[in-house]
């Protein structure tokens, strides 16, 4: 029997039972494909997170990320958990000022951000954003995502956007609108696949001053019929905005965005956006919270 250390931890929330829960295993490196999918349908969580040693000249580890359901290329919220794992229990705060992670999409830079010595925030740097176009009727859409055509806010575009994965963003006039969707699971989850889309992502400017930007996901297509508090996503979105000229490209963006309220799991994103080049940089920060841990026996 081999027992294997594993960790619950919300991310974007400093409560537990808040943000997005992500399964972390910071030792996979005697796991096959097969046990790693296995563990993530067993837990059964939006993402697990394995770490793995990297032959990579330039990252500390490799890690690879699964929904219950199937691998991904990249997860938000799961980089962060982790992150905030080895910081911790694991005591990189005091080995280094960041951690470098090779994904499947590329190296992913993680910073501690630190007051006092003490841990208050990732901060992960995620891979250039792009922007695609969709052909798509806006009727049909607003069926599957579960509001009305009239919700959708005609001032940006409806695109797919990608730090790693493709998501399909859907501007939303208000959040009420957002808060009451009730989309039609099994055919949105069908077309996403068709499109090879990782999430559907809602969004909206109306906060109430409370926020930025608040916005919901869904993923059936990969497993997961709502993803609480998504970085990859946001992330996406935030380079949305830049590239399609809704942020100046001559100034720093600082973003908050709120997500999961809607489903009783309320976090929040810290996004920083700045030009190099005139190419996005988009930085994506959070806390996060362990909420459980153990070992899973495998025989």
């Amino acid at each position: 029997m081999k027992q294997i250390p594993v960790y619950h931890i919300d991310a974007f929330t400093d409560v537990s039972f808040g943000g997005n829960p992500a399964g972390v295993i910071p030792d996979a490196k005697n796991l096959r494909e097969e046990d790693m999918q296995k563990i993530a349908n067993e837990l059964n969580l939006p993402e697990s997170v394995f770490l793995l040693p990297t032959s990579h000249p330039h990252a500390d580890f490799k890690v690879r990320y699964f929904t219950p359901l199937e691998e991904i290329n990249f997860c938000g919220h799961a980089t962060i958990g982790l992150s905030w794992l080895l910081g911790t229990k694991y005591n990189w705060l005091n080995k280094a000022d960041q951690i470098v992670f090779e994904t499947n999409v590329g190296l992913i830079p993680v910073k501690w951000i630190k007051e006092n010595n003490q841990l208050i925030s990732v901060s992960m740097t995620q891979v250039a954003p792009k922007v695609k176009e969709i052909e798509i009727n806006k009727d049909t859409l607003a069926q599957l995502v579960g509001i009305q055509t009239t919700d959708l806010d005609e001032r940006y575009p409806i695109k797919l956007s990608n730090t790693g994965n493709w998501h399909l963003l859907v501007p939303v006039k208000t959040r009420k609108a957002i808060d009451l969707a009730d989309p039609q699971l099994k055919e949105l989850g069908s077309m996403n696949r068709e499109h090879n889309i990782s999430t559907t992502h809602l969004f909206t400017f109306d906060t109430n001053g409370e926020f930025d930007i608040y916005t919901r996901d869904f993923a059936p297509g990969i497993g997961i019929n709502e993803d609480p508090v998504t970085g990859a996503a946001n992330g996406a979105l935030a380079g949305y905005l830049f590239l399609e000229g809704f942020l100046s490209k001559k100034q720093t963006h600082q973003l908050t965005i709120g997500q999961g309220h809607a489903i009783g799991r309320p976090g929040t994103l810290y996004i920083t956006i700045h030009s190099e080049n005139n190419e996005p940089i988009i930085e994506v920060a959070g806390t996060a919270v362990i909420t459980i841990e153990g070992n899973i026996n495998i025989l």
